[in-house]
């Protein structure tokens, strides 16, 4: 059944939505980790929000054969790079391991790439027995999302709790035993996109997650 959700003006607003849902967790040793690009405008708002730290967790999707835009999987930063295969797609699209290992090589010289970019580091920020809020600008699929959550889990986080502005009831679904607890402020059917759901939903480019990153570093207590 189609409910009459509105589109968010951007991801400040969205983020400031979503930084009001989590506000049991204001003043908290909570950290945000946030998914670049997109993500970090939406995370930095709920950081600054509820006076926490901002840091990224970079998880890429594996594309098919010949589609960019079409995941079949995906691999995080840190933990093992355990990757997330959609076994029905690679069988149904013929797609080989040898293909599959050559993309996670790929992916993971990227997800390496922007780390050094955004933090100067590939080691991963301390979240030994904390409370990290994954943060993201919407889910589609949920690839990236449930990489990145178990990475989260294979580096020590206490509890993750993924809080994002929008996505398919599906895909929330999927990610919910992945997590310990979801916000997700908007579940529209039918979901088109998650940039459907943004009156402006321009690009992000890395330097300006440098420098939200930065912001909220000079932010911080």
């Amino acid at each position: 059944m189609y409910r009459n959700y509105e589109p968010f003006d951007n991801r400040q607003q969205a983020g400031a939505e979503l930084a009001a849902a989590l506000n049991e967790l204001k003043g908290t040793d909570s950290i945000v980790l946030a998914i670049p690009r997109g993500g970090v405008v939406v995370g930095y708002e709920v950081a600054s929000a509820l006076g926490l730290e901002l840091d990224v967790i970079v998880p890429r999707k594996i594309p098919a054969p010949g589609q960019e835009e079409l995941a079949i999987g995906a691999v995080a930063s840190w933990g093992d790079h355990e990757r997330i295969i959609d076994e029905h797609s690679v069988r149904f699209l013929g797609v080989s391991n040898e293909y599959i290992e050559h993309q996670v090589e790929i992916q993971l010289a990227e997800v390496n790439r922007r780390l050094q970019a955004y933090r100067g580091t590939t080691e991963p920020p301390n979240v030994e027995g904390r409370n990290v809020i994954l943060v993201d600008d919407g889910i589609a699929t949920g690839y990236t999302t449930r990489a990145a959550a178990l990475a989260l889990r294979k580096i020590g986080a206490g509890q993750v709790v993924l809080a994002v502005p929008v996505g398919p009831p599906d895909s929330v679904e999927m990610l919910r035993p992945f997590v310990d607890d979801l916000v997700c402020l908007r579940t529209p059917t039918p979901f088109m996109a998650v940039g459907y759901w943004y009156r402006d939903f321009r690009q992000v480019s890395d330097s300006e997650v440098i420098e939200l990153l930065e912001k909220a570093r000079g932010d911080s207590p």
